[in-house]
């Protein structure tokens, strides 16, 4: 009894395909369009998601900051609240590193923009920051390629010195040392005692467009009633947790804020930033999964209406294969197997192209992409299945066709 053979399927399957390239090729287009889209948006998405984890952290794994302002959730209403609440000051930063047990450092920062010149080589809306001289190692470490960090010194006396970004350093001195140069923020000059090294870009903003200036500098040019955001360094997880307790107990002492009060700072650590993160791409992530899927649903319908034109021109093949003791069965899966066949070439294509376009924004513009093994796997098993349920229909109205009607029909 002849039974279906799954090679013999297959080699028929792309005889008919390869003798039918334009309707093969329409066949296959939504298919590819709605898998390409698919691998697309996954290797972008995932480049982001690597990307974000490596060198979105502003804070390191075990640092966390407090601030006046919450940037998680901020309704204006909520932002309006936050306007009212004390700023935080030095005198807290002194406050915390003297009494909070868990907390290794203690730092704060400040910042505002200003444009920054050297001789006739400007660069504007640079980020100006106030730190103390332990802030290169809280968070984000800041490695130097010059020089040396803003010593304890410095900050004590006020001393009109600075740390310049490799963004700053390249276009004010672009054949020059900048190491002991006197360099014009806004309206006051500086001397450089180092340049950071650089660290790129973050979603095309670069992050090497700032000059560090002492805290106490920063604040007898430009002001101490700005609220500061005090930086704090811890050792391990779980005593980042009991030094945010610690902290929140010393403000809240502090600012006699009773119990049944909520706190008047913020916290903020990596975790937070990567959950904004997610925030923002999950809803597009969706919506063009759900633009993908109307393509390959589109893709299965005409791959459908190919099988039936297919089983209609084959009536004479079905009814020669019946007539000598094909099942029913037997066909069914023969055509299954075809669908399956031509969808999955169809995947094929689709991730192929995804990767490539991938490849071509990563190329074109600062979005990361990465290949995700699993997303291929899924896309060829869902081009798979997708062959499979629409070849369903055609499939069975193929194995219930009479063998005597069809060798009559085909006469």
């Amino acid at each position: 009894m002849a039974r279906v053979n799954i090679g013999e399927s297959v080699s028929m399957s792309l005889s008919s395909l390869w003798a039918n390239k334009m309707r093969t090729f329409l066949t296959l287009l939504g298919i590819i369009i709605g898998v390409l889209t698919i691998i697309a948006v996954v290797s972008i998405i995932q480049g982001l998601n690597d990307y974000v984890y490596e060198r979105m952290s502003f804070y390191g794994a075990n640092d966390f900051s407090v601030s006046k302002f919450s940037f998680i959730g901020t309704s204006l209403q909520e932002y309006r609240e936050q306007l009212k609440r004390k700023n935080l000051t030095l005198d807290d930063m002194r406050l915390i590193r003297g009494r909070c047990e868990y907390c290794e450092l203690v730092g704060a920062s400040v910042s505002t923009s200003r444009t920054v010149k050297f001789r006739d080589q400007s660069l504007k809306d640079v980020s100006i920051r106030g730190v103390t001289h332990i802030d290169h190692l809280i968070g984000s470490v800041e490695e130097l390629e010059l020089g040396h960090h803003i010593l304890k010194e410095m900050e004590d006396h006020s001393h009109p010195v600075c740390v310049i970004g490799a963004d700053v350093a390249e276009r004010l001195f672009p054949h020059l040392n900048p190491i002991g140069r006197w360099v014009k923020v806004g309206n006051h000059h500086f001397r450089v005692i180092g340049t950071a090294k650089a660290k790129g870009k973050i979603l095309g903003m670069s992050q090497d467009t700032f000059v560090r200036i002492p805290i106490t500098t920063f604040q007898k040019i430009y002001g101490s009633r700005r609220t500061i955001s005090i930086n704090v360094h811890t050792t391990s997880q779980e005593q980042m947790k009991l030094a945010q307790e610690e902290v929140r107990t010393i403000l809240r002492t502090k600012r006699h804020i009773p119990f049944d009060k909520p706190d008047d700072f913020s916290f903020q650590t990596s975790d937070q930033f990567i959950q904004i993160y997610k925030s923002a791409t999950t809803g597009i992530y969706f919506a063009m999964i759900a633009i993908s899927s109307l393509a390959l649903l589109v893709g299965g319908i005409v791959v459908m209406n190919i099988m039936l034109v297919s089983v209609t021109e084959r009536i004479n093949e079905i009814g020669i294969r019946m007539a000598v003791g094909a099942r029913r069965i037997d066909i069914l899966f023969q055509f299954l197997i075809e669908a399956a066949t031509l969808s999955s070439i169809g995947g094929t294509i689709g991730i192929i192209l995804g990767f490539i376009l991938a490849k071509i924004i990563s190329s074109a513009t600062s979005l990361p992409s990465a290949v995700d093994p699993a997303s291929i796997v899924v896309a060829i098993v869902v081009s798979a299945s997708i062959g499979i349920f629409f070849g369903i229909y055609p499939a069975n109205k193929a194995s219930r066709l009479d063998p005597i009607e069809a060798l009559r029909t085909s006469l």
